[in-house]
């Protein structure tokens, strides 16, 4: 079989994907007339293949029964870096044995439901914790920027097995979507179980002693850490505990959201959402020395509350498969080197995360409170968050109102201009004038922002062999995904999963 490449109309491009097999589709947005570019397969004489014909998407996975194996794997965390790992390992015919300290999907909903009406945050089952990890909850995106080795395809056919559709494995930017993911996340479970495979659901590990009977020394089990971004608790067990750890470079801002009918004017999608959906874009300027950027954009979707610890507000973005909202929201970001940080501590970016999602919660609370005349919010409103229309942060003027929002906890005005570290807050000011010379209009009050966005990606790595993929100071111990500070997403946290179950095959334990 061989491919072709064809350019088409946006309405032309719709009807060719529903007749032929496509390989690759992308969107072609730099100009007024949209392009859409499709990769078909074509037979000998190069004839565009049908969309039904009988050939095999690609080689499905061999799942063995390890209920008895030999072999036995810890993974700490069933986010996608742990539960790839768990298929992988399961693959070459090697037990995973999950601990994961949130809940199983359906349970993890209703936790979900609860933090969104306000009616309590549960530090252990939220938009971060919890079965799927925190990509589950916050639109699907199965995109990444990712160059490292290995088979990132590969990933887009386990997802595609497992129940997503055909698109993941031609998109440009593949997506799920945060309705859909959940009954994928529950058939990958199924499947661990029902090879053999272990997971213990609220099941915290909070000490590396309990696995390999003294801190410091190798791990008697080889031992997968897929722990996520969020689990703050964990970093700092794993200080205590001799783990050699490190600050890494990370960002934070704000997410910001336009009514999406103003988006998809402004990138000339007017007329054709009903054939590409609705837009999105990808915006980046330099500021000062530093990278001020669009993150996890989000089309036709919806603000979200992502902490995890109570007394704090940290805000993300979603969006369901159909991407149908009335709203486009992103994050919009500041780079932060560690040497922004003054001292030496390796946990110096966390704490400086936790500290600028503290004071989030405490601008909403006194705002809150001054607004609503109601005294005494409590940490079960944690998820109420503060926010300003997006032109008067950057003129410097109090917003007197706020726009209809996505964000269903609900948002009160507070001074993000005033309160937002200069560093940050004064790079995203001129950050949204660049991103208005590029298109004008961007820049507008009807669009909001909240605060904050502070987890984009970990502030801290835990340093390993570039060889084994085994910590450089605890042997057995494979620290993999984003939490480790080696991934950025679901897609490269599921490979780098994939690659730490690898690592442990090939080794001589």
């Amino acid at each position: 079989m061989e491919s072709s490449q064809f350019i088409f109309s946006p309405r032309d491009a719709y009807a060719a994907e529903q007749k032929w097999r496509i390989v690759k589709r992308s969107v072609d947005a730099r100009q007024r007339e949209l392009k859409v570019h499709l990769t078909v397969l074509t037979d000998e004489n190069g004839q565009p293949i049908a969309k039904d014909a009988p050939i095999p998407l690609y080689e499905p996975p061999v799942f063995q029964d390890v209920h008895n194996a030999q072999r036995q794997v810890i993974i700490i965390g069933a986010g996608p870096a742990g539960l790839f790992a768990a298929l992988t390992l399961i693959e070459h015919g090697i037990k995973p044995i999950i601990y994961e300290r949130g809940k199983e999907v359906s349970e993890r909903k209703k936790d979900i439901a609860l933090l969104n009406r306000n009616e309590g945050l549960n530090p252990e089952s939220n938009y971060c914790f919890g079965e799927g990890g925190a990509g589950t909850f916050s639109d699907g995106k199965l995109f990444s920027r990712s160059k490292k080795r290995g088979n990132m395809q590969r990933v887009m056919e386990l997802f595609h097995y497992f129940g997503a559709p055909d698109t993941v494995l031609y998109e440009a930017h593949a997506h799920i979507g945060s309705d859909k993911l959940p009954s994928i996340i529950k058939r990958m479970r199924e499947c661990i179980l029902e090879h053999g495979g272990e997971i213990h659901f609220e099941t915290c590990v909070t000490s590396l002693k309990s696995l390999s009977g003294e801190a410091g020394l190798s791990l008697a089990t080889p031992t997968i850490l897929a722990i996520g971004h969020s689990a703050h608790d964990t970093y700092r067990m794993l200080a205590a505990e001799g783990v050699t750890l490190e600050t890494k470079g990370f960002a934070m801002g704000v997410r910001a959201e336009h009514p999406q009918a103003l988006i998809n004017k402004l990138m000339h999608y007017e007329g054709n959402v009903e054939f590409i959906g609705n837009a999105s874009y990808s915006l980046v300027t330099q500021v000062n020395g530093r990278g001020v950027y669009s993150f996890c954009m989000c089309p036709g979707g919806h603000i979200v509350p992502a902490g995890s610890e109570p007394g704090s507000c940290v805000v993300n973005g979603m969006s369901a498969s159909h991407r149908n909202s009335p709203y486009a929201n992103s994050g919009m970001v500041v780079q932060i080197n560690p040497e922004d940080i003054p001292g030496n501590d390796p946990l110096k970016g966390l704490l400086y995360q936790e500290a600028l999602e503290q004071k989030a919660y405490s601008e909403a609370v006194i705002q809150c409170n001054g607004h609503t005349g109601k005294a005494g919010l409590t940490v079960q409103r944690s998820a109420v968050a503060p926010a300003q229309r997006l032109k008067d942060f950057v003129e410097g003027r109090e917003s007197k109102s706020l726009p209809a929002c996505s964000y269903l906890p609900g948002t009160v005005p507070s001074r993000l201009d005033q309160w937002l570290p200069a560093h940050i807050g004064k790079r995203l000011q001129q950050g949204f004038r660049d991103f208005d010379r590029k298109y004008p209009g961007f820049l507008t009050n009807e669009a909001i922002i909240l605060g904050v966005e502070s987890r984009s990606s970990s502030a801290v790595r835990i340093p390993r062999d570039p060889e084994t993929l085994q910590s450089v100071s605890t042997p057995g111990l494979y620290p993999c995904g984003e939490g480790a500070g080696y991934a950025g997403g679901i897609t490269s946290s599921a490979l780098d999963g994939i690659n730490a179950a690898l690592a442990i095959k090939n080794a001589d334990h």
